[in-house]
């Protein structure tokens, strides 16, 4: 049924889902670094992983959107089948599918876990860390699939051309500089929330 591309696509993202699920539950101590204990007592970390998988999600959409459909920059595969036939088109077509799939559940999950944060009073509802939290996750999404596909795998580049690894290496470092800048507001909302008290 699945090509055996679609299937190397669909093996290497689905197991993405359960270190992502791992991770986002550990990221927040270590963001903030806290304790667990501390952590609990200040009710911030339902809030963390919501706005990280919230972000991780946006930013996959971000990606699909506006590099693979608006620019057409490039589509999933487009190293390594060309879009320009009509079966080079279709393969991309399935991957850029799965790929927004996968961005769909990254959002779906960070909405329930967002509307969960919502119907509980003991969690912070705070704009600083939930945008510092989103901007993490943007970051961390950009930073991954760039490192994966267009690093690891090269199933395709931002913008391919002479200049293709300039603009690899400039989509990473949007990605580390998102993270980064997510993280200072979250550690300076931590601090605003220390002085307060």
């Amino acid at each position: 049924m699945f090509t055996s591309k679609e299937r190397c696509f669909c093996q290497l993202y689905l197991p993405t889902l359960n270190l992502i699920e791992k991770t986002a539950s550990t990221l927040p101590y270590i963001l903030t670094m806290t304790t667990p204990s501390e952590v609990s007592s200040s009710n911030r970390r339902p809030l963390i992983v919501a706005g990280i998988v919230l972000g991780l999600g946006q930013a996959g959409f971000f990606d699909g959107i506006v590099l693979h459909q608006l620019l057409q920059w490039h589509h999933m595969f487009t190293s390594v089948e060309t879009s320009k036939t009509v079966a080079g088109l279709e393969l991309n077509t399935v991957g850029d599918g799965l790929f927004h799939l996968f961005d769909w559940i990254l959002t779906l999950t960070g909405i329930a876990l967002l509307w969960r944060v919502g119907q509980r009073p003991d969690v912070s509802h705070s704009t600083p860390v939930f945008l510092g939290s989103l901007l993490i996750g943007a970051g961390l999404f950009d930073f991954i699939e760039g490192l994966i596909d267009h690093q690891i795998l090269g199933i395709h580049h931002v913008k391919s051309g002479p200049d293709q690894l300039a603009w690899d290496m400039g989509f990473l470092a949007l990605g580390l500089g998102l993270a980064a800048v997510g993280w200072i507001v979250l550690r300076s909302a931590e601090k605003s929330k220390r002085a307060a008290l």
